[in-house]
């Protein structure tokens, strides 16, 4: 759990710089595509998904302030072209919104949309995270699906990891 909306919100930067760089990184024929088969988000193109990032983001900012689970228009993500500068415009908006609230919010209970039951504002902030690192992770997978390079998430590859691994092997039998 996070102690502080700043603290929160470094983290927020940092979920936020991996979206744009892998969906940045898009070749121009991600442009409109969208899966063969599937139902609702499921057959979402890459630009919807983009267009529902960025807007789910303000719904989450909506609930932790308070002022209830409110979905807002989502941007334009018409044509790839947008797709970053919409994140990037959300990401402000959303720490427009949450930077500066009281510390207690992260404590106060808000009710939940559909159901009884109430959730912690700190879980609403880390539900817009997971929200987002999923639809991260599902326009990852399309590319990968359709042999677009996908960035490693953290710039090391698990190849890269695996020639270190001897390394560690050894420092820590060691000790």
């Amino acid at each position: 759990m996070f102690r502080s909306i700043d603290a929160f919100l470094r983290y927020f930067d940092s979920v936020n710089r991996r979206a744009m760089r892998d969906i940045g990184a898009l070749p121009p024929e991600a442009d409109g595509w969208t899966p063969a088969t599937g139902e609702g988000e499921n057959a979402w193109s890459i630009n919807q998904l983009v267009g529902h990032m960025a807007g789910s983001r303000l719904y989450f900012a909506s609930a932790y302030r308070g002022e209830g689970w409110i979905s807002p228009q989502p941007p334009d993500t018409s044509r790839r072209e947008l797709w970053v500068p919409a994140l990037e415009a959300s990401a402000a908006e959303f720490r427009r919104l949450v930077e500066g609230t009281p510390g207690e919010w992260l404590d106060r209970q808000v009710d939940m949309i559909d159901s009884s039951g109430s959730l912690g504002g700190w879980r609403i902030l880390l539900m817009m995270l997971e929200h987002d690192i999923h639809h991260r992770s599902q326009i990852d997978t399309y590319a990968g699906m359709n042999g677009w390079q996908v960035p490693d998430i953290f710039n090391r590859s698990a190849e890269h990891i695996a020639t270190k691994q001897d390394q560690q092997r050894e420092k820590y039998r060691a000790g």
